[in-house]
C-alpha cells in the first residue's frame, strides 16, 4: 500500500527538510492536531541543553560522581545498580552538565535516538553522556513533559525529525522545536499523579528485589560478605591443569571461599540442575524493522526484557527456527558473551527466538526457576562468572564453565520465601510500566478530545 501526502507550496517556504519522509500523512495529522489544540515550542517551556563527552582517555572511576549513560535509562526511569563514576576533578570541569531530580533526559545519537529517561533521584551532582540532551521543565510540570516525550506525539516528532541511517542523530535545535500541547495546569496535575505513583511503583519493585537477594546471603552466611582481593595465593600444578588457566586472577582465594560456600549448602552444578540450549545468529542482514522479536544480550536484565532498540525478524525465518530457539514461560534465559551471567525467568510466552549469545535453561530438577535465576545473579554466581570470563576484551562465557557453575540449593521452603519475594518485585514493575502507559495515553486523549 502507498501512503501520499499533498501539501502546499506554501508549506515548504522556510522549510529545511524537503524528503518525502518528512511530510508523511501520520505527521502531518499530528501537526494539524498540535494546532488546533494550542501548542508551543519545547524550548519555551524547557530548558534544553546537551551534555559533554568526557576527556579522551578518562575512564571512569570506582567512586566519585555518578556519571549518567544512555544503558542507565533503558527503563525510563534512571537506574543507579550498574552506575559509573567519575572523578570529583572532572566533575569540575563538567559543572555545566548535571542532571536534577526530575530532569528529563532524551538520547539524541545512535539506534536509540528518542529514548526517554526520567532522573527521579535526589542525590546531586549527578552527570550526563554528550549522548543524550537534558530537558529541564520550566512553566510547565515536568511529569506532564515526560508523558509527552514518552507518548505517541513526542516519539513521532523523534521520527520525524532524526536524520541519518548508520549513525541516527536528532539535532539539540530540532528537538527545542518540538510542538508541546499547552494543557490546564489540572490536567498536568493528573498525570504528574499517574507518574508519582509509577516511580513508587518501581522504586518499591527495586527494593523488593533487594531484600531476596539479602535474604539469599543471609541464608547462606554472606550477608557480610566481602570481596577481598588477596596478595598472593598458592595452587597445586594439578588445579592449573584442570582450569586450563594460568593466571592469578583466576585463583584468588575470594572465588574459592565462594564456591566453598555453595558447596555448603547442596551445591550442585548448574548442568545437572538444567538443560542447557543456545540460540541461533541469523546475522545483521536478517534484522528487520517490524515482525516476530530477535531477543538479543542487550535485550535482558535479570529484572526484565528490555524493549528498546529491538530487533525483528520475518515471519518466515521466525517460523523455520522457533522450534529450537523460542524461549517458553518458565525457562531461564541466561547470557554468556558481552555481559555474560546476567539471568532472566520468562514470566510470560513470547512470539521471537533468541540469539546466540544467550542461553535457554530448562529445569530438568526440581528447583524454583526464580530462585535459580536469583542464585546466578547474585555474588554467588557472579563471582562464578567473573573468574570464567574475566581477562578478555569481550567476555565470553564457555558452555562448559556454564555448566559447571555451582548453585547452591537451599530447603524447598527457603527457596519459595525467596522466590515469592522476587515475583513481588516483578509485579511492581509491571505496575510500574501500566501506569506509565496511563499517563502516556492520559495525554493523547487529551489531545483527541480538544479537536
Amino acid at each position: 500500500m502507498i501512503t501520499y501526502s499533498i501539501i502546499q507550496k506554501s508549506q515548504l517556504e522556510g522549510a529545511k527538510r524537503l524528503d518525502a519522509e518528512y511530510y508523511q500523512p501520520e505527521y502531518l495529522e499530528l501537526e494539524k492536531k498540535l494546532y488546533a489544540v494550542n501548542s508551543t515550542r519545547l524550548e519555551e517551556v524547557a530548558d534544553v541543553t546537551g551534555g559533554k563527552r568526557l576527556p579522551v582517555g578518562e575512564p571512569f572511576s570506582q567512586t566519585g560522581v555518578p556519571y549518567l549513560r544512555i544503558v542507565d535509562m533503558y527503563n525510563t526511569f534512571v537506574d543507579l545498580d550498574d552506575i559509573e563514576y567519575i572523578p570529583q576533578r572532572l566533575y569540575e570541569l563538567l559543572k555545566r552538565y548535571q542532571v536534577q531530580e526530575k530532569d528529563t533526559l532524551v538520547t539524541i545519537v545512535g539506534n536509540t535516538v528518542g529514548l526517554v529517561g526520567y532522573n527521579q533521584h535526589s542525590l546531586s551532582p549527578f552527570n550526563f553522556t554528550e549522548n543524550c540532551a537534558r530537558v529541564r521543565a520550566k512553566s510547565v510540570l515536568p511529569e506532564f513533559l515526560l508523558a509527552v516525550l514518552l507518548s505517541r506525539i513526542g516519539q513521532l516528532q523523534v521520527s520525524r525529525e532524526r536524520v541519518g541511517t548508520a549513525q541516527p542523530k536528532l539535532a539539540l535545535d530540532r528537538l527545542r522545536g518540538f510542538s508541546i500541547p499547552v494543557l490546564a495546569e489540572s490536567a498536568q496535575e493528573n498525570i504528574k499523579k499517574k507518574i508519582g505513583a509509577a516511580v513508587h511503583s518501581y522504586e518499591e519493585a527495586k527494593s523488593i528485589y533487594s531484600q531476596a537477594e539479602e535474604l539469599l546471603l543471609e541464608e547462606l552466611g554472606l550477608k557480610d560478605f566481602k570481596a577481598d582481593e588477596d596478595l598472593y595465593s598458592v595452587v597445586n600444578f594439578s588445579d592449573i591443569k584442570s582450569a586450563n588457566r594460568i593466571d592469578a586472577e583466576y585463583f584468588q582465594p575470594k572465588y574459592e571461599r565462594m564456591i566453598s560456600v555453595s558447596r555448603k549448602h547442596g551445591g550442585k552444578p548448574l548442568g545437572e540442575l538444567v538443560t542447557i540450549k543456545k540460540g541461533f545468529e541469523p546475522g545483521a542482514d536478517a534484522y528487520e524493522d517490524e515482525g516476530k522479536l530477535f531477543i538479543r544480550v542487550s535485550s535482558i536484565s535479570k529484572r526484565e526484557l528490555i524493549d528498546k532498540d529491538q530487533k525483528y525478524i520475518n515471519k518466515k525465518l521466525y517460523e523455520e527456527l522457533k522450534k529450537e530457539y523460542e524461549p517458553k514461560k518458565g525457562e531461564i534465559l541466561l547470557t554468556k558473551d558481552a555481559s555474560p551471567g546476567v539471568a532472566y525467568v520468562m514470566d510470560t510466552a513470547v512470539d521471537g527466538i533468541i540469539s546466540s549469545g544467550i542461553l535457554r535453561l530448562k529445569l530438568k530438577e526440581e528447583i524454583n526457576p526464580d530462585y535459580l535465576a536469583l542464585c546466578i545473579n547474585s555474588v554467588v554466581g557472579q563471582m562464578q562468572v567473573e573468574r570464567d570470563a574475566g581477562g578478555s576484551v569481550i567476555a565470553h562465557w564457555k558452555p562448559e564453565q556454564v555448566k559447571s557453575l555451582l548453585v547452591p540449593v537451599l530447603p524447598k521452603a527457603t527457596q519459595e520465601k525467596i522466590a515469592e519475594l522476587v515475583r513481588e518485585s516483578h509485579e511492581a514493575r509491571k505496575k510500574a510500566k501500566e501506569l506509565l502507559e496511563q499517563a502516556k495515553k492520559k495525554v493523547e486523549e487529551l489531545i483527541e478530545n480538544r479537536q
